[in-house]
């Protein structure tokens, strides 16, 4: 029996959730190279995704480990002018993977109260140097143009923060079964329930490509209020998405989001966040954002102001969105009706915008444009993107065509088609 954490899991399904970030997660192809980005905290799991991306094939697993207790103090004591750079090295590393072919797979697993020492200003600057010296490697992954996976595993702080009620071992045992379940990965073949689920994808991204709405309109009784431009020819994608070699992968476990990139200049109206946004390790909740022709205009939130501003301010492009996500309520993860404090499990629950970069994926033909044509397009840059939930269980989505003609696309947080 593997202890700690895992002894809430028996090893048959800890195993067969590695399978799945490796067969299909990445779609690990066989000589491939694989790079594990995991925190020395979660290395039982990333020790066995590595076993099994041998069995894979691999050509090699490397685990790129980092620590999360040295980056605090790494954040909280290094020089000014260290935390404004980041080394030449360690953007050298990435381009020898990507050159390499690699596939990429990050575990994630939250600890909310770790930073909270931590000044969020100097967080940001070293997130900016750092996004900006890897700026070619994050537009290969928005791009698809390599293939990527995050999963979750959980951790105690995590865990106790879900479930405040419980015990330590009831709120590890409660969370992994959320995780699996939400990831449907607790099944006797998650893989194959995969390519199941990628197939319900299928029939809404088509109607939806098909009718080409000029904008879609949000509304609740939260005060959302949102009318979302879109570009022509836009492409909406999700479940499982293609590579530039054509090999189908899943960027995200969990995933139920459909989602296309909004037009830049064309989001008008007020979004109201509807569960807590975590960012660099920092908490922003009860927060609204105000849109003029595309831009953040104006902003609040009773918890992380300067988080939030450091956010918007990181550069132009952060001032506009690269994605707006349709999600339902009805899906296993949004059924468990559980506040994760984890973006990648609660935007999965409901309707999102991406703040900063849009995906060349999301316009046809745009893996295949130059980023003038895709600026021209309507398609926002930035160094970042960052997902934000505002869906709740009365949300409404119309489709608007051109000619003024609307279509129901959602009610009550539900598909209408």
């Amino acid at each position: 029996m593997i202890k700690g954490i895992y002894e809430f899991i028996s090893e048959v399904q800890l195993k067969k959730y590695a399978e799945l970030a490796v067969r299909a997660g990445v779609n690990l192809q066989k000589d491939q190279l694989l790079i594990i980005h995991s925190d020395i905290q979660n290395a039982t799991f990333a020790r066995l995704i590595q076993t099994v991306a041998y069995e894979a094939g691999a050509s090699n697993v490397f685990i790129d480990w980092t620590d999360e207790q040295s980056t605090k103090e790494f954040y909280l004591h290094a020089a000014d002018s260290v935390i404004d750079h980041f080394p030449d090295w360690q953007a050298a590393r990435f381009k020898e993977w990507d050159d390499a072919g690699a596939a990429y797979i990050h575990i994630i697993s939250e600890n909310l109260d770790v930073f909270k020492e931590v000044s969020t200003e100097r967080m940001s600057r070293f997130q900016k140097a750092s996004r900006t010296k890897l700026r070619d490697y994050y537009a290969k992954i928005r791009s698809h143009e390599i293939r990527w996976c995050l999963l979750t595993v959980p951790y105690v702080a995590w865990a106790m923060k879900v479930f405040p009620n419980l015990s330590k071992e009831e709120a590890l045992q409660s969370i992994w079964k959320l995780i699996l379940k939400g990831s449907r990965a607790d099944g006797g073949n998650p893989v194959k329930d995969w390519e199941s689920h990628n197939r319900a994808f299928e029939s809404r991204k088509k109607f939806l490509n098909k009718s080409q709405f000029e904008s879609l309109h949000f509304t609740n009784s939260r005060g959302t209020d949102l009318f979302v431009g879109l570009p022509k020819n836009h492409l909406y994608i999700g479940g499982g998405v293609i590579d530039k070699n054509g090999i189908p992968f899943f960027p995200n476990i969990p995933t139920e989001e459909i989602f296309t990139s909004p037009h830049k200049n064309k989001v008008n109206g007020k979004l109201v966040g509807t569960k807590p946004l975590i960012y660099g390790g920092s908490v922003i909740d009860d927060f609204y954002l105000i849109f003029k022709d595309g831009r953040i205009t104006d902003y609040y939130t009773a918890k992380g102001q300067e988080v939030l501003q450091n956010l918007i301010e990181t550069n132009e492009g952060s001032h506009y969105l690269g994605e707006i996500a349709l999600v339902s309520n009805k899906s296993p993860l949004a059924q468990t009706d559980t506040l994760f404090y984890n973006t990648l499990f609660d935007e999965n629950t409901a309707c999102h915008i991406g703040i900063g970069n849009a995906s060349p994926s999301n316009i046809q033909n745009g893996m295949d444009q130059s980023e003038e044509e895709l600026k021209a397009a309507g398609l926002n840059t930035s160094l970042l993107l960052v997902n934000v939930t505002f869906g709740t269980e009365d949300m409404k989505v119309v489709g608007i065509k051109k000619g003024g003609t609307e279509v129901l696309l959602m009610k009550d947080g539900d598909f209408q088609f």
